[in-house]
């Protein structure tokens, strides 16, 4: 069976080890990437099934880069879900308005965020 793929864009070293020793470990193919630019060219060559977006990133933030992702259409169909540690309903509304398809919020959560992310993915399939 084919592992489904995720794009883990974080600027955090830690976040991005944790982020991936956790999928990992629950089956999925994971590349981590620390800013917008590597993220670009990182979905050009291998299109994840979903992106978990920092939304405060260097230089291009995660919100503008997901807008940048739904304008051109690059990955029609894969989720976008913001992952950041600012948990404001502000901060949800930017996100779900700049085009993500859901939120998790930082620190991560060690027991849940591997069933989160797969919750994010089945539900994306199904609907």
């Amino acid at each position: 069976m084919h592992r489904q793929s995720i794009l883990v864009v974080d600027d955090n070293r830690d976040n991005r080890k944790l982020a991936r020793f956790l999928l990992e470990r629950d089956g999925f193919e994971v590349s981590t990437v620390e800013d917008a630019e590597q993220a670009l060219q990182a979905i050009e060559t291998h299109p994840p099934a979903l992106i978990l977006m920092d939304i405060r990133l260097p230089g291009m933030s995660g919100l503008d880069l997901t807008r940048q992702l739904r304008r051109d259409v690059v990955i029609p169909d894969a989720p976008i879900v913001a992952f950041s540690a600012a948990a404001f309903n502000q901060d949800v509304e930017l996100a779900s308005s700049a085009g993500c398809d859901g939120y998790i919020t930082k620190p991560i959560d060690t027991r849940t965020f591997a069933g989160l992310v797969r919750g994010y993915l089945d539900h994306h399939h199904t609907s």
